[in-house]
């Protein structure tokens, strides 16, 4: 049995509708076995009221915290209320969110929302850095953005180039989805991004660009065919169409996206389509997620 929640709208709405509620859950999210302190691990605390969040004080070292500290919602001045329903939507909304929307549903602004999306998505991040890709791998280069005036086409473009890799189960159907923006597509380049998010001896399935061939001798099995739609249908299908959704996913919803943030929006399309299977447990797995995840500061994101 998931140990995550289903949930509807209708039971999201009933179940936290006030601020008591979204903070009671949120305790229960963080402290899942009752009370622990952080820093010395013991489980007694004094509990006090302040004007935003409860206060609690570990009884044998004194070490305060609230219910926020060591989440991304962690020295928050927005609502839990309206964080608890910033996750309900993004989580739930498979084109994604623009800050422009969400500051609308929340009532915040732009600039609230645009942070809530970004430590939202950090929280994603982390938790896909987890997994490595195994078995059979497509992999192939993908280019986002418009190029400069008079700028190269193909491989030698000056758009952002992203590296984006698919493995299948044995029926040759897509399992798991990992995307990253790289600086050139050189074979040290591919070794080290492969290295980090493909397990030493996994098959990866490629076209002939001559920089793919270095994986063969970096603990990979490499199998690799000139790419030919008609000729060859199956060869790196299932890929091109999961990146053609990725390119509409981030051209549709975040418009002149620029390639700072690009790596960002491409963890939150890896994060959606790895959990696509789990319908009704989004929110609950996004809420644990956003719970156990350390925040990132707007200093960071713009610095």
């Amino acid at each position: 049995m998931s140990r995550y929640q289903q949930m509807s709208l209708i039971s999201f709405q009933k179940q936290f509708s006030t601020e008591e509620a979204c903070h009671d859950h949120l305790f229960t999210l963080k402290w899942s076995n009752g009370y622990c302190c952080e820093k010395c691990g013991h489980d007694a605390y004094f509990e006090t009221k302040t004007r935003k969040h409860k206060l609690y004080e570990c009884k044998k070292c004194q070490y305060q915290a609230t219910v926020t500290v060591g989440t991304v919602m962690e020295k928050t001045r927005t609502d839990l209320i309206k964080w608890f329903l910033a996750i309900y939507i993004i989580a739930h909304d498979k084109r994604g969110v623009s800050a422009t929307r969400l500051s609308e549903e929340l009532e915040v602004t732009y600039k609230t929302a645009w942070l809530m999306l970004h430590k939202i998505r950090q929280a994603m991040r982390k938790r896909d850095a987890n997994y490595t890709l195994a078995g059979i791998v497509e992999l192939d280069d993908a280019f986002f953005g418009a190029p400069s005036e008079g700028g190269k086409r193909g491989r030698g473009t000056d758009k952002t180039k992203v590296l984006v890799g698919l493995s299948l189960n044995q029926k040759g159907h897509p399992l798991y989805l990992k995307m990253e923006v790289v600086p050139n597509i050189k074979g040290k380049t591919l070794i080290d991004s492969a290295e980090k998010s493909i397990q030493p001896g996994s098959t990866i399935s490629s076209d002939a660009y001559r920089s793919y061939r270095a994986l063969s001798g970096a603990g990979f099995k490499h199998e690799y065919q000139v790419y030919n739609a008609k000729e060859s249908p199956d060869h790196l299908n299932w890929l091109h169409t999961v990146l053609s959704n990725a390119k509409a996913f981030v051209g549709g919803t975040f418009h002149g996206l620029d390639s700072k943030h690009l790596q960002s929006y491409s963890d939150e399309f890896c994060y959606r389509f790895n959990r696509r299977k789990f319908k009704g447990e989004w929110f609950s797995r996004l809420a644990t997620l956003c719970a156990s995840t350390t925040t990132i500061t707007y200093s960071e994101l713009v610095g």
